[in-house]
């Protein structure tokens, strides 16, 4: 298994997952071969939340060119977690969604 800090990338900053962030929904980066328990298990144990559902979804890289040259920008996984009613809010967000 990898370790939590390997599954989870980077948080997305953006205006939809700020807008979100009043739902108690936070949005990830995550690794592609990591599955919806692992992000759970991850998110839980880094952020010491309890999270109540977690949806994924992959977006396929865009075919770029350059002249003759062709190439595909890299293929990417995003996590949708939903935090328990009863849970605290993540530290990391705090005070960036107003």
């Amino acid at each position: 298994m990898q370790h939590y800090e390997d599954i989870i990338i980077k948080p997305v900053l953006t205006e939809k997952s700020y807008d979100i962030m009043a739902d108690r929904r936070y949005v990830f980066m995550v690794a592609l071969k990591a599955n919806k328990s692992q992000i759970k298990m991850a998110i839980e144990n880094i952020f010491g939340v309890k999270v109540a559902k977690v949806n994924t979804l992959i977006t396929e890289g865009k075919l770029k060119r350059q002249g003759k040259t062709e190439g595909r920008r890299p293929t990417r996984k995003k996590a949708y977690v939903t935090l328990a009613k009863d849970s605290k809010g993540i530290e990391f967000f705090e005070g960036m969604a107003q």
